[in-house]
């Protein structure tokens, strides 16, 4: 064997193995006006984003209408004290930190209106660690009523629950997939029992490479 072919080849497999494996990672800070990057394989903020605006503008838009029919009828209004359980993930991803960032989201749009007064997610927190509720419990009128109790005993008295829930639907097409996403608010009457329900939905499509 050559030995200078040798050394050379043996050069480039160690320069290749040294330095050419080696990624190297940057960053770049968005201005508010660039868009979103969108996630390859799961929903990601161009999804959740929108998503949350939209289904928070129904349900703040419905109200409204509700707060308008009650003034001219004579009825009181005023701002609705709303206490946010939490986001409920049902759709066939993990969500991961997005859980958070889609709760304190849809908690900042409420909490930023001329309708709604909301409750810290500390006080929620520490309200059904003290009552030992889970929020699938509070359907249910005894457990109901010892929440309501418990945050009244922590000074923060509420008039409706408010519960958000993440559900997909999958349709596949060989290497493709769409996916539609739906985000749904519950908000309950703690007095009456009725319900308002608004839902937003985006669709997205993945594409598999031939690579």
């Amino acid at each position: 064997m050559d030995r200078r072919n040798f050394l050379s080849t043996s050069s480039i497999v160690l320069f290749t193995s040294t330095f050419g494996c080696r990624g190297t990672q940057k960053a770049t800070v968005l201005d508010p006006t660039d868009a979103d990057a969108i996630a390859s394989h799961e929903a990601g903020a161009e999804t959740w984003k929108p998503l949350i605006d939209e289904a928070v503008s129904r349900l703040t838009g419905r109200q409204i209408q509700e707060i308008q029919q009650a003034s001219a009828v004579g009825m009181p209004s005023g701002k609705k004290r709303i206490c946010f359980i939490g986001v409920e993930n049902r759709s066939a991803e993990e969500i991961g930190d997005f859980k958070e960032q889609i709760y304190e989201h849809i908690d900042t749009l409420l909490s930023n209106s001329e309708l709604f007064g909301s409750i810290s997610r500390r006080y929620v927190d520490a309200g059904l660690r003290d009552a030992r509720l889970r929020p699938d419990d509070l359907f249910m009128p005894k457990n109901q009523q010892l929440f309501t109790q418990t945050m009244q005993k922590m000074n923060q008295p509420f008039d409706y629950m408010l519960f958000a829930k993440i559900t997909s639907g999958t349709t596949r097409d060989n290497k493709k997939y769409q996916r539609d996403y739906l985000l749904t608010l519950e908000m309950v009457d703690i007095n009456t029992g009725e319900f308002t329900k608004e839902s937003a939905t985006l669709r997205k499509m993945y594409k598999k490479s031939l690579m």
